[in-house]
């Protein structure tokens, strides 16, 4: 289950990027993931919620965004988006030759207060 360390990486990173800030609370947190990248996201925002519990980051809310697929189509030079593995080229319905995007994850934007209260 790659979603704990997914959830301990995204901790890690955002507790660094507060304390470079001076953060006394991390409020929000955006993470893009492709729709290929094989995270299942209940599983990963519970892995979060358990491990962000005493920490800057406990509260937060968390926004996740579907990125959708890239396919490119060497028989039609043609890139198309793709919700799923087996969509194929919109030009020519053949499967694509390269799957260019959708395995994305990453952490996008943090949202911190400062120790004074401010944002």
């Amino acid at each position: 289950m790659h979603e704990l360390s997914l959830a301990e990486e995204v901790i890690r990173i955002t507790q660094h990027e507060a304390a470079k800030n001076n953060a006394g609370l991390i409020s929000e947190i955006t993470i893009e993931t492709g729709c290929f990248s094989g995270v299942e996201i209940d599983a990963f925002r519970s892995a979060v919620e358990v491990m962000a519990e005493g920490t800057l980051l406990a509260g937060a809310s968390l926004n996740i965004v579907i990125m959708k697929g890239k396919g490119y189509c060497s028989g039609c030079d043609k890139e198309f988006e793709m919700d799923n593995r087996l969509d194929t080229c919109p030009m020519c319905n053949s499967f694509p030759s390269q799957i260019r995007s959708g395995h994305e994850f990453r952490v996008v934007s943090i949202v911190v207060e400062k120790d004074n209260g401010e944002g």
